[in-house]
């Protein structure tokens, strides 16, 4: 198998697993529990809290536990949008962001909300004055990904943040999911950042908020005793666990160097193709390479190479099916660019062996989908009485 799809969903890395199977069986005890068994295990979530706490550089108090990345950001934006809607209903987004993003700002903007997008340049990333122009009494807050999750665009969140600063009654919410474990992410000026362990090698089902001190939230889930009160529910030990084990692990790596000459290698190999177009501008993260395949369907692409047992993605693996991608297109302002996008991403458990045999297997299948292209079109041509 030639797995090239990491940002969609990493393998679990043995360790990860390790860890949380020796959870489940030793410490059986529910974290609420007044018990002895239930003292360890609250024990146990404490020290692994603190332990991702001190690697993110943030408060062990400033944690709440998700589901993932999809909940993080949900309860992010419509916590501190029904908890300071008195403030102001005017949020400021960019046409990047997670469809986990928009989910909750189009349910916003139905209760009244006013969502509002940032310019973009040419690159990709924010028009830091347009932003500033955007922000008024009335702005609530601002939600920027790290790191795009279809074109490996870096936003500048220290920029970013420092503007925000400026105006007291607003917050910065930044989406990480893509960025950590690849670059430096640096959480001074940011208010919530939302992640999820499955993108760097942990366990499914378990992700983080980090919420800055002196804010709250409206929770989405009411009911019962959890680590915080932002999150009801018995809190998932074995998965906080993992995610703890997970989070050491990947920023012990030192990997980007590597990865990013794998990503040069493709954007050299692509070059060679008329109809091959690189997205991904050239500092993206190296980890993430959009290209599109002028013509070709996407799906069509996509299942050649499944045939090989090689694996990428169209868009976001969360995106809606047989839609064009918003992000590419914001970028490149071409929208067969964007109805035609592919994502290839790398990690350090890709082997140079896996390029070139992706190579050599692009190479057939875009001869095959060229070639069936250019005869439906003589075809057409031909009933056309062209």
């Amino acid at each position: 198998m030639t797995y090239l799809d990491y940002s969609a969903t990493t393998p679990v890395n043995d360790e990860v697993l390790d860890s949380f199977n020796k959870a489940c069986k030793n410490f059986p005890g529910n974290p609420n529990s007044l018990h002895k068994l239930g003292v360890q295990a609250n024990q146990l979530i404490n020290e692994a809290t603190e332990q991702i706490a001190s690697l993110i550089n943030v408060k062990p108090s400033e944690i709440i536990y998700t589901s993932g990345s999809s909940e993080s950001n949900n309860l992010a934006i419509k916590g501190i949008a029904l908890k300071y809607k008195n403030r102001g209903k005017r949020i400021i987004t960019t046409p990047l962001e997670h469809s986990s993003v928009y989910g909750p700002l189009n349910y916003l903007e139905s209760l009244g909300f006013e969502i509002v997008y940032v310019k973009l340049k040419d690159d990709g990333k924010i028009d830091l004055d347009d932003l500033e122009k955007l922000i008024n009494d009335e702005t609530i807050l601002v939600c920027v990904n790290a790191v795009n999750s279809e074109m490996g665009i870096i936003q500048p969140i220290d920029e970013i943040g420092l503007i925000i600063k400026k105006y007291p009654k607003c917050f910065f919410h930044v989406d990480i999911t893509q960025a950590i474990g690849k670059i430096n992410i640096d959480l001074t000026n940011v208010s919530l950042a939302s992640f999820s362990a499955h993108k760097f090698y942990g366990l499914k089902g378990i992700g983080v908020l980090v919420k800055k001190e002196k804010i709250t939230l409206e929770p989405l889930i009411h009911g019962g005793k959890s680590t915080t009160i932002y999150r009801s529910g018995t809190p998932a030990l074995p998965l906080i666990v993992s995610l703890s084990k997970a989070l050491r692990l990947v920023l012990n790596l030192n990997c980007y160097d590597y990865v990013a000459n794998l990503n040069q290698d493709l954007r050299a190999f692509f070059a060679n193709y008329a109809l091959v177009k690189i997205n991904s501008p050239k500092d993206a993260l190296a980890h993430i390479l959009n290209i599109s395949v002028l013509g070709v369907k996407p799906e069509s692409m996509l299942h050649a190479l499944e045939e090989y047992d090689i694996y990428i993605s169209t868009q976001s693996a969360c995106s809606s099916p047989n839609t064009s991608s918003l992000a590419v297109y914001s970028v490149t302002k071409s929208k067969e660019r964007a109805e035609s996008s592919l994502r290839i991403s790398l990690s350090h458990l890709t082997m140079t062996k896996d390029i070139a045999f992706f190579k050599e297997k692009f190479d057939v299948c875009y001869e095959k989908l060229t070639k069936l292209k250019d005869n439906s079109s003589q075809i057409f041509r031909l009933n056309a009485g062209l």
